[in-house]
């Protein structure tokens, strides 16, 4: 005579549900952690793409002070450009013409906040200033208040400081700073 086969051991209903509920729980938490990864790479992407954004200011501005002849901390006197409310925060006079920058409310709501201005020559295809008309160009904008700064530090020497803020997505605030010395030192310092 044959042997029975030994009976089955099966899953009752119970263990299937609680096995059911801990597989979407596990499921809900890898798509939260997902989700905050894409965020968070959105965050730094958008910082990466600030901060080079900043760089690229502060290297105009630094070149424009390399060929300064004279610089003026917070001064606007003979700019070509009107000021439109916007404060004066720094001067520089080349031999191409003066250049002034300004901060303050944009020119039109393209713009994301508070921005810096440029007042001052073109320039060419060359990559250099042209003798022509001045022209008043935002250079980058969602500054905080007195997001651009410009002070005289020492012989020769300009420390240029910039802040910029972004809302977040998922709420907060990403706030970007970028600071450095440019050395002026053919350039008459002024107040």
């Amino acid at each position: 005579m044959a042997k029975p086969l030994p009976a089955a051991r099966a899953f009752t209903l119970v263990e299937l549900m609680v096995a059911l509920g801990m597989g979407l729980a596990l499921s809900a938490v890898l798509v939260q952690l997902l989700l905050a990864e894409g965020r968070q790479g959105a965050v730094l992407v958008r910082q990466w793409r600030e901060r080079t954004f900043q760089r690229r200011t502060l290297d105009l501005v630094r070149g424009d002070l390399q060929r300064a002849v004279a610089i003026r901390v917070g001064s606007a006197v003979g700019s070509p450009c009107p000021l439109a409310g916007r404060e004066p925060v720094l001067q520089i006079s080349t031999a191409e013409g003066p250049i002034t920058y300004t901060v303050g409310l944009p020119p039109s709501p393209i713009w994301r906040g508070r921005v810096l201005m440029r007042c001052g020559p073109a320039f060419g295809l060359d990559g250099e200033p042209s003798q022509g008309a001045s022209q008043n160009r935002v250079v980058i904008d969602a500054l905080v208040p007195k997001g651009f700064r410009a002070e005289i530090q020492g012989v020769g020497q300009v420390r240029l400081g910039m802040e910029q803020e972004f809302p977040l997505a998922h709420g907060g605030v990403q706030r970007l700073v970028s600071g450095v010395v440019v050395a002026a030192a053919t350039a008459t310092l002024g107040p």
